[in-house]
């Protein structure tokens, strides 16, 4: 304890001197201390402006009802009444819409760990012993440093663990020990996973048809709910962007639109990971202030928050301060500032809360202090970050311990816990042929507009088609002839099967969107293979009928309208079976380099056992011949085309015998020896 008191003591006296008056201009827009065991009123700094009355955020459970009231007033001047809602709400305009309300939903969680076998080096629980509540029309945060549980606290309270995790303690959902039910809640990633082809509204109505039952014409008013509340009306009929060398929208847009999506199922709890991602100052405090209105609506929001400055600070109504699992402090946001004084680590006037937090729990400054040790200023050392973090985080923590903050958040618990509420319901689903049907048309659209998709294929398609017709072009009609276009044949056939490997970046792009769907429930590995092959059809024959007659006259096939109909359709078939293998592999896989290597050489493997470079029948057994030789759809391919082949009359012993050449018959009696020594007629 002596070395804690030591420490704190050399931190106070280190920030007391960081905000000095001398160096420091007293302003309202900053968060100051209050004193103990009056968390309403400011405490005493030398340079502290006058503060204003201030009331207070009253939450309490009505006896005989089962509805949570909030009453939400000003805590703190300035930035702060943004918070409360004390601002003059400006008019609306004529014709403007009026958000929905929406019914949301209280969360409790209750001595809740999660453990994670091979998760971290020193300890396999991930959150300790955490307890905390959201409630309807609040926002409550979760931060702390990297690596210290928020994304997976925020999981485990949506239900969205993985397998390998372990879940003790309690979660509660309007009082009841129970999971949240599809529809009810919302869970948005960090990354975002957007299609940059479609418009924001496309691209929402497409996700209002995967997710929501009934008819076409009753998303439409869901969708346009969707964009009021996050504030893209000016974006709605923009391409969303990042495809074909389009800038698209800003990061913050994107954001805005990863969140839509999930509203268009009127959620009443929406989970978000990390909402400020890769934002900048400008564009996290708008996100910030459109959810505070989305939380307006009555909506419950969790999130978690690496870092952010004072204005969005001042935007949250409880935070949830995390550190290597340990809840350091649960409440309201000013609460915090107070227990850190409390503790020994008071606020410098002119920092960023968020900053002076993640300054004291974050373990990566004792690096920073390391390098300190021996680098001096011009002004002396480095006192101002010479603290060692872990003894601040045992600080904090038994600071919490002991709290009237902690104490409250038990009460509130058990407040919260000890009657039962409305159960949310689950909502119904899209059915699984509009889910197809869907599905197939935002792929159609995806195709049509995405040229690396299909369109490139096509031109390379072409371009080999004229390469290896010319190569092959001006063979007569002898019997050695007929060898060589079966040569032609296979490396035409081989190499536009190959050639699909152009399209798996773009194919990847789109797995990754079914990804994100699937772990939300809105679609299902067998709906989006369906979709995508059946919307692969049309560009696929085009891409076969228009290679293949290129390459058919040119080599000099057989001058007749239905085999040269069924070289066409034999071609697409081995391009439509192409299609579904890339798009297995690429499903399973997820990954550029792995995907493209397994492609190559899973084509290669089929080409050895096709028959061509030896003859079926003459392969080993094992593996090669049972069962890759018949698993290579190369093999019926060439097969089939070469059963239907230009057919030679050969003249033996005084009989014109007239043939059909199969694969095996080339290969036998082809090109190189004739049984009978006559030439074909």
């Amino acid at each position: 304890m002596e070395e804690i008191q030591s420490q704190s003591e050399h931190y106070r006296s280190s920030s007391s001197s960081a905000s000095s008056p001398a160096s420091r201009v007293p302003s309202s827009n900053f968060f100051y201390l209050r004193k103990q065991g009056a968390l309403r009123q400011p405490i005493s700094f030398e340079d502290s402006p006058d503060w204003e009355d201030n009331t207070d955020v009253e939450v309490r459970v009505e006896e005989g009802g089962d509805s949570i009231n909030t009453a939400t007033t000003p805590i703190s001047p300035s930035l702060s009444k943004l918070n409360s809602g004390s601002l003059p709400s400006p008019p609306l305009p004529e014709g403007a819409v009026v958000a929905r309300k929406i019914a949301g939903a209280t969360i409790v969680w209750k001595d809740l760990t999660v453990t994670i076998k091979g998760k971290r080096k020193y300890s396999d629980r991930v959150v300790k012993s955490s307890n905390g509540y959201a409630l309807p029309g609040t926002m409550t945060v979760i931060m702390g440093p990297g690596k210290s549980g928020k994304s997976t606290l925020l999981r485990a309270l949506a239900g969205r663990l993985d397998d390998s995790a372990n879940t003790y303690g309690e979660v509660f959902v309007n009082g009841v020990k129970s999971s949240l039910q599809y529809g009810s809640y919302g869970f948005v990633e960090r990354k975002n996973t957007l299609i940059g082809s479609l418009t924001v509204r496309e691209f929402l109505y497409h996700s209002a048809l995967l997710q929501l039952p009934g008819f076409f014409y009753q998303k439409k008013s869901v969708v346009e709910d969707a964009i009021h509340a996050m504030s893209l009306g000016d974006y709605a009929n923009k391409l969303i962007g990042g495809h074909c060398y389009m800038k698209g929208l800003p990061s913050g847009e994107r954001r805005r639109v990863s969140i839509a999506r999930e509203l268009v199922m009127r959620p009443q709890v929406l989970f978000i990971d990390e909402p400020l991602y890769h934002l900048d100052s400008v564009s996290a405090l708008l996100m910030m202030v459109t959810l505070k209105k989305l939380a307006s609506t009555g909506c419950t929001l969790v999130f978690t928050i690496y870092q952010s400055s004072t204005e969005v600070f001042g935007l949250y109504d409880r935070i949830c301060l995390l550190s290597n699992g340990n809840t350091l402090f649960f409440g309201e946001t000013l609460a915090c500032l107070q227990h850190f004084s409390n503790a020994g680590f008071p606020c410098p006037i002119m920092q960023s809360p968020s900053d002076h937090f993640l300054r004291a729990i974050n373990t990566d400054f004792d690096r920073i202090i390391t390098m300190c040790k021996t680098w001096q200023d011009d002004n002396g050392d480095f006192s101002n970050v010479n603290m060692d973090t872990a003894v601040a985080i045992r600080t904090l923590e038994e600071t919490y311990r002991s709290s009237a903050d902690a104490a409250a958040v038990e009460t509130m618990i058990h407040r919260l816990t000890e009657r039962e509420g409305p159960s949310l319901k689950s909502k119904g689903k899209a059915s699984s042929a509009t889910r197809i049907a869907v599905l197939t048309w935002r792929s159609l659209l995806i195709m049509s507009r995405e040229w690396k998709y299909y369109w490139l294929r096509l031109i390379l398609c072409m371009l080999l088609a004229l390469c290896v017709g010319t190569a092959f072009s001006g063979l007569g009609h002898s019997l050695s002839s007929v060898g060589i276009r079966v040569a032609a044949i296979f490396v035409f056939v081989s190499f536009a099967s190959l050639l699909s490997i152009v399209g798996v970046p773009a194919q990847l792009k789109e797995v990754k969107v079914y990804a994100c769907e699937d772990s939300n429930q809105h679609s299902g590995g067998i709906v989006f293979l369906t979709g995508q092959l059946l919307a692969s059809f049309p560009f696929l024959f085009l891409i076969s009928i228009s290679s293949s007659l290129v390459f058919y006259f040119l080599v000099g096939l057989r001058n007749d309208f239905s085999f040269m109909m069924y070289f066409v359709l034999n071609f697409f078939m081995c391009l439509l079976v192409n299609e579904g293998l890339v798009l297995v592999v690429v499903t399973i896989l997820q990954d550029i380099f792995w995907s493209i290597s397994t492609l190559v050489f899973v084509h290669v493997v089929m080409m050895l056992s096709a028959g061509y470079f030896r003859i079926r029948s003459a392969l080993p057994g094992p593996v090669w011949m049972y069962p890759v030789s018949y698993i290579a759809f190369h093999t019926y391919s060439i097969q089939d085309a070469n059963i239907r082949f230009e057919p030679a009359i050969l003249n033996c012993c005084e009989r014109l015998v007239s043939i059909a050449i199969t694969w095996d018959c080339l290969k036998l009696f082809g090109p190189w020896s004739c049984p009978v020594g006559q030439k074909a007629v």
